[in-house]
């Protein structure tokens, strides 16, 4: 969609993910994230934590499955996503605004950790597109009488 807010916020998970699926059977994971800003005080000569911001996140589909079984509570994070406002009326009838992250894409922050990743491969049916792993869809590997082409197929290497 147009105009939509995109934001990228790096923090900790409050939460282990929820997993859960829609009645249609589609993955959606569920967590919260805290993002402290820190700033050099240098009257004292401290760093010095400021107010947290916590945001909700949901991350959908086969992304969701990944992020519930590689993510856990207190573990730093990255998330990119769309920013989205949402209203409500509580129990008192008082109206409510929050604000929530539909997120695109979430991994581990390796500033002080170190990470193993594991990639992913999409079935591949009858020459259809498949998940590439890498972010995307990319198509079929090409067939033998294909192979010899001058624009090549793709490989299960990543572009780097």
């Amino acid at each position: 969609m147009a105009n939509e807010t995109v934001i990228t916020i790096v923090g900790n998970l409050v939460d282990d993910p929820e997993l859960r699926f829609t009645p249609s059977g589609v993955a959606v994971a569920k967590f919260r994230i805290a993002s402290t800003p820190r700033n050099f005080n240098k009257t004292t000569n401290q760093w010095e934590d400021g107010e947290p911001l916590f945001l909700t996140c949901s991350v959908w589909r086969a992304a969701a499955e990944n992020v519930a079984e590689t993510l856990g509570r207190g573990m730093r994070v990255i998330v990119q996503g769309r920013l989205k406002q949402r209203s409500y009326e509580d129990r008192e009838q008082i109206k409510r605004t929050v604000f929530e992250i539909d997120a695109d894409e979430v991994g581990p922050s390796l500033t002080y950790a170190s990470a193993v990743v594991t990639k992913k491969t999409g079935g591949q049916t009858n020459g259809q597109a498949q998940n590439d792993g890498w972010g995307g869809a990319r198509p079929a590997a090409p067939t033998p009488s294909s192979a010899a082409a001058p624009t090549g197929g793709y490989t299960d290497e990543p572009p780097f």
